[in-house]
């Protein structure tokens, strides 16, 4: 199975692109720019999503990083000894409601009803990411946060779930350079 890729952040003064990467990295720029002038708005985005992120920048530098790396699980042991099932994975037991013969149907494949949710799902994310689907969400999130009070605001969006990029980006033309650009990138990619 391949590593999951590092998630990254994209930070925006204004309607300009501050930096965009690793969180640390992008925590620390935008730490500078408060420093810099603490009244400015800044908001950091989680490009796989498009949601908005809170951090606390209080403190030095190294101070931020430890917070950083205690919410993000880096360097952190364990605090108490986990239970059964498959730890090092990250397996998670939690309630499912399926009706009895979905039940059924799962017990009789091949691994059991765990193995085969994990598949249906992994093969789902396959799909999502294949069709753009989560691109365009993300898209959503960010540009509802960012360019909700922008010209053509909600045709854009109709346009991004219709997957027509052409007309999306004739309407996103008008808006900030660096914006209009995050929003295609995560809608469509590079």
């Amino acid at each position: 199975m391949a590593a999951a890729p590092h998630p990254t952040y994209t930070a925006f003064l204004g309607f300009g692109l501050l930096a965009r990467g690793a969180l640390p990295a992008v925590a620390l720029a935008v730490k500078r720019a408060n420093e810099t002038d603490p009244t400015q708005t800044v908001l950091i985005f989680e490009d796989a999503t498009g949601r908005q992120i809170d951090l606390d920048l209080r403190g030095r530098y190294e101070e931020v990083l430890a917070r950083l790396a205690v919410k993000t699980g880096e360097d952190e042991a364990p605090a108490e000894p986990r239970g059964r099932g498959r730890p090092k994975l990250g397996v998670t037991a939690r309630e499912v409601t399926l009706l009895p013969r979905q039940w059924e149907w799962l017990s009789a494949q091949p691994g059991g009803a765990s193995v085969t949710l994990r598949r249906l799902v992994d093969e789902a994310k396959r799909k999502d990411a294949q069709s753009g689907r989560s691109g365009r969400n993300a898209a959503y999130g960010f540009m509802s946060a960012l360019a909700g009070n922008l010209p053509d605001f909600e045709e854009a969006s109709r346009a991004l779930f219709a997957g027509d990029r052409e007309r999306f980006e004739t309407l996103v033309a008008s808006w900030p350079d660096d914006v209009r650009d995050h929003a295609i990138r995560m809608a469509f990619g590079a």
